[in-house]
């Protein structure tokens, strides 16, 4: 094989965290070399039952994601756990995930990426489950009674052959929901499969599954 060492791994890197710290996380995250982000919105599940009789089970969570070539990512994420200390209870959680190609930068050419093969043992997984909107708590129900700890939603839309419906003659593409669930290799099957079984997700348009490897992690406990 060519070795090339102009060739470059990148890592896509997704920071879960409290709303309103989004920004400190990508201002921190330039500090350290990565040039720009994407923030979404969504809400965390938090296993108490306290909170649930409080009606506070449920938090206000911003995603940043973020890509950057493999070292640099990796040090981004060593800066911001200084500062946001992951590894205590609710503070964050962040992770990276290999990236086999991107498009739309001009700062890379895509001739200049390398293939990215993350770890040989990854012990994390990144599930991503898209449901139709109001069903994602459903998921992660399903998702816990295989051992999942919780998860977090986000809100989309799609646009499937099978999503699109009508309202008065007009065409509606209906929004979606998406959980991402971090499990460890050994219930991931589990997860998916009571997941699999508890939506439906075999029949057309009831959602679709798919899980990454999680090549490293803070805030995993």
């Amino acid at each position: 094989m060519e070795h090339r060492p102009d060739l470059k791994e990148f890592e896509l890197i997704c920071v879960i965290v409290s709303i309103g710290l989004g920004s400190k996380v990508i201002k921190i995250a330039k500090k350290n070399g990565v040039t720009g982000a994407t923030v979404l919105l969504g809400k965390g599940t938090i296993q108490s039952r306290f909170l649930e009789f409080l009606g506070l089970s449920e938090a206000k969570k911003e995603i940043v994601l973020m890509l950057a070539e493999k070292t640099t990512a990796y040090h981004a994420l060593e800066a911001l756990d200084e500062v946001f200390k992951f590894d205590k209870p609710h503070h964050g959680i962040a992770f990276t995930t290999s990236i086999k190609g991107f498009f739309g930068s001009h700062n890379f050419k895509p001739e200049n990426i390398k293939e990215n093969r993350g770890v040989e043992n990854p012990m994390y997984n990144a599930i991503f489950v898209v449901v139709d909107k109001g069903n994602a708590e459903d998921v992660i129900d399903a998702a816990e009674k295989a051992g999942s700890r919780g998860g977090t939603i986000i809100n989309a839309r799609g646009s499937g052959i099978h999503e699109t419906k009508k309202l008065f003659s007009m065409e509606i593409e209906p929004e979606k929901e998406i959980v991402l669930i971090l499990a460890e290799n050994s219930v991931t099957d589990a997860i998916v499969s009571s997941i699999r079984e508890n939506m439906n997700i075999d029949e057309p348009g009831k959602g679709i599954i798919f899980v990454q490897s999680i090549n490293k992690t803070y805030g995993l406990y």
